[in-house]
This record gives structure tokens, sequence and C-alpha cells, in this order.
């Protein structure tokens, strides 16, 4: 999967169970605000004029903000919806300034003393522009997309200059000319009567074409953002009589404050949360990345700690059968026996490189019913002729022939490893009581063990686990692949490869392969298939 394909987009995605859970927290909360505030709703206040560039500050910068990360989403997705919502918050946001600054009593600008209608034309354009904005995202088809995105953002931020500059014109030059929306500074004249209903109507066929679509997350934040929006004007119009700075006043500009911060904080959560899928998936990416190199070392490493054997077996031949052949008269027949035994070792690694290969690729190996007597008898007798640390083999076999079902190859290049590990693990006894008990018997219905018991020093419990990882080894002169390749020859057979100490000193490594259709060497075969 892609790390694009792991982004979640507020837009596209459905509300999760704990994002539904705080959009009807929020409702209950204003809710209660409003019920809490309603008493006091019409009570003036006095000082409070210094907050109010604050206010407008705080709700510009949050607007227009949030228009950027819509724009931002617009050019993920497309959606020609996310460009009227972002359209909007930019106009919503780019009229608080000349909102602020025309507000009586607050900056000391030419005319806007002496112009009252100013401020009130420029909250009313406000709040109809952004609910015409919203109403233009939800009746829109989500599906429809920009094909160059760049050219529509383009277009629409010239139309918000152009709606922005038309606004703040009326608003400031011709204002005189309208009906008057505030009788003095702090009352409204008869002509705001008609912008609150007509803004609440907005705000409801909003809210209900959102509900019904519920097209994405988003489709549910904006319509909790519209339920704020229109506690805040009832607030200011209604319960505080439609009186500036009153105790209703400031509290529908808190309840708008926070209604212009829902949907920023929401696409803020989801850049975070996106950022941090970008993070686990890169993350995991690098981990898969170094997971396939330290494969393709243990594969190399394999293949050369499993080749040197039979390298060694060449070259020791290939010596013999020089000196059979550097006699003065040289025995033709023990150097051709030996070029024989150089011929049989070059097969059998080419045997190995292969077998090793299969472990590592998914698909059907090689396996039969095998005497598993004949396995170790053939890995004993590899080890007596080329180890150059003679170890007593002692043999324990059951009456019976036991049978296993393997690649045989793989299971007797597993014994080898095994026996020569024994053979470097009793290098500190006495070359009269080194010993290996190599021992075979059922351990349960369908499963064979074979046990390698050597009276060496054993390994430490600490290490018993750790002795089967690649590139780790008690020996100075190891490469720590050989019990690595073991346990994958005997897991990728359906059997298991653990150690265990010898009494009273030594260690046993325990090696278990199904037996011929066994249910664990049928399902063995089913998952190679």
């Amino acid at each position: 999967m892609s790390l694009r394909s792991e982004q979640r987009l507020v837009s596209t995605s459905l509300p999760t169970h704990g994002q539904l859970t705080l959009m009807f927290a929020i409702v209950v909360v204003l809710i209660v605000v409003l019920g809490a505030t309603a008493p006091l709703a019409s009570h003036p206040t006095s000082g409070t004029e210094g907050f109010l560039s604050a206010y407008a500050g705080a709700v510009c910068v949050i607007e227009i903000t949030t228009a950027i990360l819509l724009l931002a989403t617009f050019r993920v997705q497309r959606s020609i919806g996310l460009l009227f919502l972002s359209f909007g918050y930019l106009l919503s946001g780019a009229l608080l300034p000349p909102w602020a600054l025309t507000f009586p009593g607050i900056f000391d600008v030419v005319g806007s003393n002496e112009n009252l209608q100013a401020t009130a034309w420029i909250a009313a354009i406000r709040r109809i522009g952004f609910a015409l904005a919203v109403l233009g995202f939800a009746v829109g088809n989500p599906e429809r997309k920009a094909a160059s995105p760049r050219r529509w953002m383009a277009w629409s931020l010239a139309a918000v200059t152009a709606c922005l500059a038309a606004s703040l014109w009326i608003a400031l030059h011709k204002a005189d000319g309208l009906p008057s929306l505030m009788a003095d500074e702090r009352v409204p004249a008869g002509g705001w009567d008609y912008v609150p209903p007509t803004t609440i109507a907005l705000y409801v066929l909003g809210i209900l074409l959102l509900l019904r679509r519920r097209h994405s997350a988003l489709d549910i934040w904006m319509a909790v953002v519209l339920f704020s929006l229109l506690g805040e004007i009832l607030l200011l119009s209604y319960w505080a009589e439609g009186v500036r700075l009153s105790v209703g006043w400031w509290s529908g500009r808190i309840i708008g404050l926070v209604a212009a911060a829902i949907i920023l904080v929401v696409l803020l959560a989801e850049t975070a949360g996106n950022y941090v899928r970008l993070a686990e998936a890169a993350a995991l990416d690098l981990r898969s990345r170094r997971n396939r190199m330290t494969a393709m070392e243990a594969l190399s490493a394999s293949i050369a700690h499993e080749i040197n054997q039979p390298l060694s077996s060449i070259v020791t031949n290939a010596d013999a059968g020089l000196r059979w052949l550097k006699r003065e008269n040289p025995d033709m027949a023990q150097a051709a026996a030996a070029l024989s035994r150089i011929v049989e070792d070059g097969h059998r690694a080419g045997k190995v490189v292969s077998g090793i290969r299969t472990m590592f690729l998914k698909g059907v190996q090689e396996r039969a019913a095998v005497d598993v007597r004949r396995v170790i008898d053939d890995a004993v007798s590899h080890c007596q002729s080329e180890s150059v640390r003679p170890i007593d083999i002692r043999r324990v076999y059951p009456a019976e022939g036991i049978e296993v079902n393997c690649n045989a190859l793989q299971i007797l290049q597993v014994c080898i490893n095994l026996i020569e590990n024994a053979a470097d693990g009793s290098n500190g006894a006495r070359e009269a009581d080194r010993c290996l008990t190599i021992s075979v018997r059922r351990r349960e219905p369908g499963e064979v063990e074979i046990a390698f018991a050597d009276n060496g020093p054993g390994v430490p419990a600490a290490l018993s686990d750790r002795v089967f990882e690649p590139f780790f080894s008690t020996k100075t002169d190891g490469m720590g692949m050989g019990l690595m390749f073991c346990r994958s020859v005997a897991e990728a057979h359906g059997g298991r490869l653990w150690l265990s100490s010898n009494q009273p000193r030594g260690a046993i490594f325990h090696l278990t392969l199904p037996a011929p259709n066994s249910a664990t060497a049928v399902s063995g075969r089913q998952a190679d298939d």
C-alpha cells in the first residue's frame, strides 16, 4: 500500500465514533451556554471595547488559515465544493479588519464614526456571504472534480478579491443610500430586522442539506459550525435584542470564535494524523527494506557457509588426486576415485545452493519419504572423512526404520552442521572423551525427533535462543549462519529445532520432522503450494 493511500481526508472519510461523540458534546455544550446566558443577554457592559480588536484579529487569522488549509485539501482532492467553502472562509476573514476598523468608538478612522451603517453592512454581508458559500458547498456534487486546480484557485482568489472590493465600496461609500441598519452606535434600526431571519434561514437550510448528504466528516462538522453560528445570531440579534457590547453580544462573539475555529482544529488534527501515518508508513518501509537487506545478507552468508563444506572436500580430493598422480608409479585408480568424489562434491554444492534458494522462495519443494537413519549415516560418514577434529559418534536407532517427509539434501546439510557444531563444541575435552550421541525416536504421532547430544562445555542458558540468530556465533571464527540455516530448514519442513542442556555437561540439539502423510507434512506442502 502506498503512502498516499494511507492518508485520511476529512472531506472524503466518514466520521469516526470519537468524532461523532465530540460533535454531540459541542452541540450539548452550546445549548447549555445559550440557556445559561439567556437571562443576562440584554445587560450592557462597559469598558469592553478594547477586546473587540483582539477578537477581530483572532477570528481573521483563524478563518484565513482555515481557507488556506481548505485550498490545500482542494489541491489534493480537486472537489469544487471545497473551493466554495474556502471562498466563504476567505471572504469572511478578509471582512473582519474593515469591520473592526469601522466599529464606532474603537479606532479614529476618517469617516468611520460618522458612518454608523458601515460596520453593520459589513457584518451583514459577511454573515450572508459565508452562509451562501456553505450552501454552495452543500448543494455541490462532491464527485465533481476540477480539471485544473491552479486555474480554479486563481479564479476563486480573483472572485474573493472582487467581492471584497465591492462589499467595502458599498459599505463605506454607498451605505447612506441603503436602508439604515443602526439607530446609534449600539442600538439597531428597523432595517436590521431583516438580516437575522435571512441568515437564520440560510443556516437552517445549510444544516438540513449537509445532514441529508453526510458524504464525509466535513459535512457533519460544517453542520456543527452552522449550528454554532445559529446560536451566535440568536444571542446577538434576539436575546441581546441587537444591543452591541452587551453580555449576550459578547457571549455570541465567543461562540462565533469557537465556531470559526472548529474546522481549523479538525484540519490541523487531520494534518497531524496524516503526518503520523506517513511517518509510520515510512518507518515500516524502512524496516521492510532493512529486512530485505538482512534476508539478502542471510541468503548470501548461508550460501557461503554451506558451500564451504563441499568446496573443502573438493580441495581435499583434488590434493589427494594430485598426490596419487605425482607418485613414481601413479595410481590411476585412486586418482580416478578422487576425481569422482570431486564430481560428486560439485553436484552436491549445486544442490546446496539450490536448496538454500528454495527456502527463501515460495513454491513446491522436492520432498519425499526418506529413512532418517540413512540420512544420518551419510552425514556421519561425511564428517568422519572430512573432519580434522575426531569425535566418537554413537548412533541410537530404534529397531524398525523411521521415515520422515523431507528434502533429503537439506536435512543432510542440517545433520552435518549439527555434527560439526558438536565436534567444535567438544574442543575443550580430551580426544578420548569427545563423544556425540545421535538418537532417533518417535516423539508424537506424525512427528520424529532426532537428538544430537554432545559432552562439550555446553551453551549458557542466556544464549540458548541467540545461537539461532543470523550472524551470531560463540566461535571466534564462526559466521553465525549454520544454526540459523538449520532452524530455517526445520521450520520450512514443518518441524522445529531447539537447544537444551545435557547432563552432566554438554548441549543437546533437538530436531523434529514430520512423518510421511502426517498433518504437519500435508499442511507444509499446502503452504508451499
